[in-house]
C-alpha cells in the first residue's frame, strides 16, 4: 500500500477512462480545485449516498470553483449504469487495476466486520489550482460527508 498523501504533496497525476470510457486527467483541470473521492464500488448503498449527496451539491461546488471526480474499481460500464440509474452528474472514473486509488493511499488494508481486508479506503483529496494536494480525508464516512466538507471548506 503506498503512503497516504498529505497537504503540499504532489498530487499523482493520473488519466482515466470516465463511464463513457472517455480518457479524463487530472491535468485537465489545472487552475481550478478538484475533489476526488475514492469509493468501494457503484450501486452499493454506502457509495449511493455519497455520490447522489455529491451529485446533489455539485452546483455550489462549481460555483465555489471545485470540480468532483469519483474513482472506483468499477469499470466504464458499471459506472455508466450506476450514472443512469441514479442520475448522477458527477464524473466516475474507473480504475479496475486500482493503480490510481494506491497512489492517492485510498486501497489497502482495513477493517471490515472485525477483521482485517485489503479493499478500497473510501478517502477524499482536494487538489489545489497547481496540483497539490490541499487535504486528504481517510476513512470517511459516506453519509454526511459531503456536508461536512462543505462546512469544513467554508462553502
Amino acid at each position: 500500500m503506498s503512503d497516504r498523501l498529505s497537504p503540499g504533496d504532489l498530487a499523482p497525476p493520473f488519466t482515466l477512462p470516465d463511464a463513457d470510457g472517455e480518457p479524463h486527467s487530472l491535468a485537465d483541470h489545472r487552475g481550478r480545485k478538484v475533489i476526488v473521492y475514492f469509493y468501494p464500488a457503484a450501486m452499493t448503498p454506502g457509495c449511493t449516498t455519497q455520490a447522489c449527496d455529491f451529485t446533489d451539491n455539485l452546483e455550489v461546488l462549481t460555483e465555489a470553483g471545485y470540480d468532483v471526480l469519483g474513482v472506483s474499481p468499477d469499470k466504464p460500464e458499471k459506472l455508466a449504469k450506476f450514472r443512469e440509474k441514479e442520475s448522477l452528474k458527477v464524473t466516475l472514473l474507473a480504475d479496475p487495476d486500482k493503480y490510481v486509488l494506491t497512489c492517492y493511499g485510498a486501497f489497502g488494508e482495513k477493517m471490515m466486520y472485525g477483521k482485517s481486508v485489503m479493499g478500497v479506503i473510501r478517502s477524499t483529496v482536494i487538489v489545489d489550482e497547481t496540483g497539490h494536494v490541499d487535504q486528504a480525508f481517510y476513512n470517511v464516512k459516506a453519509t454526511g460527508h459531503v456536508a461536512k466538507l462543505i462546512r469544513d471548506m467554508g462553502i
